[in-house]
């Protein structure tokens, strides 16, 4: 039975690290509130709705499909184009063998729950300026709370995945078989939310004091696409793999693909350890400086 000391709150600027957690644990029903309202307005008085979860991912795979796979197939020096022979009727993929389109495809949907973990917690405190001024809650709360739509995202863009699945199964002449390790996929989607989190804490703490952060994120956005291996495998970095591994989103991509393809696309486990350095040094850079900021924003914003 609850007393009434339970229910006294008291605000105190200076709270300790645990009372501050504790805190955290406390409202994590406003939390799951907070996701819940977001998930409703996100595609509100869209016409498509929730297909734009699907529409993005696929029109992106479509892309890198035709710049990586068919521009390379096609012979662009004039002579005539090398014409690809159809595999037999009930051929079976060759070792090391992977459908592309589902190699793009599943790098592409856990970098999209990158970018959206990234832009929405960056400007999660703008969002929820009015609520910033009035009441107190651990501000902490919402950029992870402003997590929980993009996983909805992908959790929807996972039925095409399995609709891709069963096309180069069934309907395919290669039959493919995803492998036993894609029950890991799950654990390689949180490190790319929390790839995205520790530098969205930060930008989300700038973000308050500094506008210009508004105009920043969609280009850090669009860089790291580039900067990352959506389109084509990570060992084609060659001697410089371990170095490109210091982009967070390298080990994830190669996480997710052995999830799916199993040892077709094995992982390099020193440029994995890499990017699971970096990932857990960003979250707690992150998580610092967004708590030694944090007072100041009711003020600020």
């Amino acid at each position: 039975m609850s007393t009434i000391a339970d229910a006294i709150l008291v605000i105190d600027a200076d709270r300790g690290e645990q009372q501050y957690w504790h805190d955290v644990w406390r409202f994590r029903e406003l939390a799951v509130f907070l996701a819940w309202r977001d998930i409703i307005v996100r595609y509100k008085q869209t016409v498509i709705g929730i297909a734009w979860a699907v529409i993005r991912p696929v029109l992106q795979t479509a892309v890198l499909y035709f710049v990586f796979v068919v521009m390379q197939r096609l012979n662009l020096t004039g002579a005539t184009p090398t014409v690809a022979v159809a595999p037999p009727k009930n051929a079976v993929l060759p070792p090391g063998a992977i459908p592309h389109v589902l190699m793009i495809y599943i790098a592409t949907l856990v970098w999209q729950l990158f970018a959206d973990v990234l832009s929405s917690s960056s400007n999660s405190m703008i969002v929820a300026a009015n609520m910033l001024s009035k009441i107190y809650f651990p501000r902490l709360l919402m950029p992870v709370a402003r997590t929980g739509v993009s996983f909805v995202d992908f959790s929807i863009s996972l039925i095409l995945l399995a609709g891709g699945i069963f096309y180069f199964h069934f309907l395919s002449p290669y039959h493919f078989t995803p492998d036993w390790t894609l029950i890991f996929l799950p654990a390689f989607a949180v490190l790319a939310a929390l790839a995205a989190l520790g530098p969205g804490l930060l930008f989300g703490a700038l973000n308050v004091k500094y506008r210009d952060f508004i105009y920043i994120i969609p280009f850090v956005v669009q860089i790291g696409f580039f900067m990352s291996p959506v389109g084509y495998q990570s060992y084609k970095a060659g001697r410089f793999r371990i170095w490109y591994s210091l982009n967070p989103m390298v080990g994830v991509i190669d996480g997710a693909r052995w999830c799916l393809f199993g040892n077709r696309t094995p992982i390099y486990f020193p440029g994995m350890l890499v990017s699971l350095a970096v990932i857990a040094v960003s979250v707690l850079i992150g998580v610092w400086y967004f708590r030694k900021a944090e007072r100041t924003f009711a003020d600020i914003v």
